[in-house]
């Protein structure tokens, strides 16, 4: 299994960036994927993770309607898209791939078998 991460940088606040994950060594559609984040000098916090057939998308509240998740199982890559970015939105960005196929808020990332080397998002003016 391989994930790797790009589309992270400097955005400055009420700016967007666009994460991409590309996937292989595994069926990508077969498997939920989720996006986490970790601030500097803070833990991992899961942000979003998607269904296998995209049908179903969760958000933690703190990104909901500014990031969106989506998934191109023709291309094998996940996407985040991230509007209205605040500087506490800093952080390194893993993507991560669940052993199931459907997200499960009440397993979170203990669902995670694979993770990606992360992208840095900075936001600052």
């Amino acid at each position: 299994v391989q994930l790797v991460e790009s589309g992270g940088g400097l955005a400055q606040p009420g700016g967007s960036l666009r994460l991409s994950c590309a996937a292989s060594g595994f069926t990508f559609d077969s498997y939920a994927m989720t996006w986490a984040r970790q601030a500097p000098g803070k833990g991992l916090e899961w942000v979003s993770g998607i269904d296998s057939d995209g049908s179903g998308k969760h958000y933690t509240d703190s990104v909901k309607l500014r990031f969106t998740i989506s998934r191109d199982n023709a291309k094998n890559t996940v996407y985040l898209q991230m509007n209205s970015l605040k500087p506490e939105d800093t952080a390194v960005y893993y993507c991560a791939k669940s052993r199931f196929s459907r997200w499960v808020m009440t397993i979170g990332l203990n669902a995670v078998d694979a993770w990606g080397q992360g992208t840095l998002v900075t936001v600052s003016s």
